[in-house]
């Protein structure tokens, strides 16, 4: 088995292997899709009231939910990897000269293509409950490309957790720290109004920037250091979790 090198025909049966696992496990992708919106309407129309950001929440909020929506997708990442590990697929792939990027790889792009899907539903729901934007079409291309690069990155990290894991339920937890991520930053309340010990967090951890980036290039305000912070954390956690994953894989399949 060619361990790194995918030829793209091999790497697009794969992804359409893993996009069609996704369509018919209709309780995760429903999940995956539906959450993120209901958790956004619960911060808006219960808690939005009483948390003061300075102008409509719903504003606020909507980068820190579409960064949720990465962590709910990732959690599927994980599983359906350690999945195809326990289940013997990855055995019958061996006998073949399919190349692990593909393996993995194919997770990958089903993982940012529900994101995807999530998104653009979670920015639907936002604009008819109050969200407006300002972003002009050159924002709109950057705020995307961040938020496919923190998608990527995401994904990855949870490939390699999905290969660190030995049973899916395993790695369903090993997901919880992604999931976990978007609550002690910027996403649902300013990082000043919280204490001391927990700011520090809050600021130096990457999902603090991406939300800040996300924020900015959607509403055309400043943006100062947060773009190229988030771009480094985004690149740094990709390419180690892309060589994790091989190194993981190689030891798995050995």
């Amino acid at each position: 088995m060619s361990e790194l090198t995918a030829r793209p025909a091999e790497l697009s049966v794969l992804v359409g292997r893993c996009v069609r696992l996704s369509r018919r496990n209709v309780d995760a992708l429903l999940t995956s899709l539906l959450l993120p919106v209901i958790l956004m309407l619960l911060f808006v129309y219960l808690f939005g009231g009483a948390i003061d950001t300075g102008g409509a929440y719903v504003t606020y909020v909507v980068p820190g939910v579409l960064l949720l929506c990465a962590g709910f997708g990732a959690a599927g990442t994980a599983v359906s990897v350690t999945t195809d590990l326990t289940n013997g697929v990855v055995e019958r792939l061996r006998t073949m000269d399919v190349a692990a990027t593909a393996i993995v790889g194919g997770h990958v792009a089903a993982s940012v293509a529900r994101n995807m899907v999530s998104t653009v539903l979670v920015l639907g729901v936002a604009v008819a409950i109050g969200f407006r934007p300002a972003a002009d079409p050159l924002r709109w291309l950057a705020a995307a490309g961040v938020l496919l690069l923190f998608l990527l990155a995401v994904s990855w990290l949870s490939a390699a957790f999905g290969l660190l894991a030995r049973t899916p339920e395993a790695a369903s937890g090993f997901t919880f720290l992604v999931m976990f991520l978007p609550y002690p930053s910027s996403a649902f309340v300013p990082v000043e109004t919280m204490p001391a010990w927990l700011r520090g967090f809050a600021d130096h951890q990457p999902v603090t920037p991406v939300i800040e980036t996300l924020r900015a290039l959607l509403l055309a305000t400043p943006a100062g250091a947060a773009p190229a912070r988030a771009v480094a954390w985004c690149l740094g956690i990709l390419l180690a979790s892309m060589v994790l994953a091989a190194l993981l894989f190689r030891r798995r399949v050995a």
